[in-house]
């Protein structure tokens, strides 16, 4: 029996539906879309802000908002779940090709019937090229035991005994590899992964290894590489100027119930943007305070030229020889988070000045001195003093009843009660 035909009134009012639905699934889509742009941003907020006291608050909302934003991008790349258009042809999401580093494998699929003969007529085939399409595939980890054998053998005349000599093993009569070790040390100071979860992986491998054996294989990795640790902080120190900074870094304090507050001490020496050639050097130490004596030991007989923010536990090194460079980057920090909190004015002229010293900073970057300190003449310096003019226009319109500490990344501007001019004075 042949269906009846659909009226116009019908079909119109399908087709609205259809319409109705297809607009309320692209809203949907565009919501979500949109949510995964904002979970982004503030991500980004969020990791410009991750310095002082709450950093480790701001690490957990951080690790919230990648969990959920990791939901959304992976509901967004799930197949069958977007609305498409029937009339239109469906083509595969392009993908960017893969790494040529990595191996290939070769997999030739030949035809059901063999490469010789026609399924059709049993006829002789011949070659005609072929398609290819590669695709990423992973071998997991595959755990193996190497046994070191070294056979003894007995001179027949005067009986010396010759063997080969043990090879060198990476911790002292114990049963781990040096790739093992690397192994251990890169997934726990890398990818995060505790050595108790570690332990578990290996356990569901079928390898029963305890985690105090897996810590006292991540001390003797610290022992071997303390000689490399060691060749690149006397590398770093060799440098004429070295970058420095510290970050606040949360540790675990045992018996208190909470974790304390360490600090992460970077030492870099890279000399690429100023025409440099010499390799780039990177020295991290660590510390469980933030005390002037650190960096005044780590940089014990450095005499060259210092870059850092305005931290007063760099003021003896500068007093004992080392030359003082300041840090834009740190001062411009500081704006930019006034900035993000109450916008005014004076915020977006300090940006936007200190943005057209960046300019000039990228087009003379990597250029020989002389060219370099001639560009900074004829334009870095006249918009400094115009920056200094907007401070100090900015100092004489506060207050003079009071002491006033106008912060603007290190540069503290001071009016006195008394009345005397006003000064900047470098903290």
């Amino acid at each position: 029996m042949s269906e009846a035909p659909v009226s116009i009134a019908d079909a119109t009012a399908r087709i609205a539906a259809l319409e109705a639905s297809l607009a309320r699934a692209n809203a949907a889509l565009a919501a979500r879309d949109l949510l995964i742009d904002t979970l982004r941003g503030q991500i980004a907020r969020l990791r410009r802000m991750q310095f002082g006291a709450s950093s480790e608050k701001l690490g957990r909302e951080i690790e919230q908002l990648e969990l959920a934003l990791e939901e959304l991008e992976t509901e967004r790349d799930a197949p069958g779940l977007e609305m498409v258009d029937p009339g239109v042809a469906v083509r595969p999401v392009p993908v960017r090709s893969l790494p040529g580093h990595l191996p290939r494998e070769k997999v030739v699929h030949e035809p059901t019937s063999g490469p010789c003969t026609c399924p059709d007529c049993g006829g002789a085939l011949r070659p005609l090229g072929a398609d290819a399409h590669e695709m990423l595939d992973i071998v997991p980890v595959r755990w193996r035991v190497v046994r070191n054998v070294r056979p003894k053998y007995s001179c027949r005349i005067c009986e010396k005994i010759v063997q080969a000599p043990a090879p060198v093993s990476a911790v002292a009569r114990g049963k781990a590899t040096f790739a093992t070790l690397a192994h251990v040390v890169v997934s726990k100071f890398d990818h995060h992964l505790p050595l108790y979860r570690q332990a578990e992986m290996m356990a569901a491998q079928g390898l029963d290894v305890d985690r105090s054996t897996l810590a006292g294989w991540t001390g003797q990795a610290a022992g071997l590489l303390d000689p490399i640790v060691s060749r690149i902080r006397d590398e770093v120190l060799k440098a004429d100027k070295i970058h420095a900074d510290d970050t606040p870094v949360p540790v675990l304090d045992p018996g208190r119930g909470k974790t304390a507050t360490g600090r992460l001490w970077v030492y870099a020496a890279d000399d690429r943007a100023s025409g440099g050639t010499a390799p780039r050097a990177t020295w991290y130490r660590f510390t469980p305070d933030r005390t002037a004596a650190h960096p005044t030991s780590h940089l014990a007989g450095f005499r060259g030229f210092l870059q850092a923010d305005a931290y007063a536990g760099y003021d003896g090194l500068y007093h004992d020889g080392v030359s003082e460079v300041a840090c834009w980057a740190h001062f411009r920090r500081k704006v930019f988070d006034l900035h993000e909190r109450s916008p005014t004015p004076l915020t977006t002229d300090i940006l936007e000045r200190i943005g057209a010293l960046y300019v000039v900073e990228a087009e003379v970057r990597g250029q020989p001195p002389d060219v370099r300190c001639r560009a900074r003449q004829e334009k870095s310096r006249p918009l400094v003093d115009a920056l200094r003019e907007v401070l100090d226009t900015a100092l004489r319109h506060l207050s003079p009843s009071i002491t006033v500490a106008f912060l603007i990344g290190h540069v503290t501007v001071e009016r006195r009660l008394d009345g005397r001019a006003a000064s900047m004075t470098k903290r």
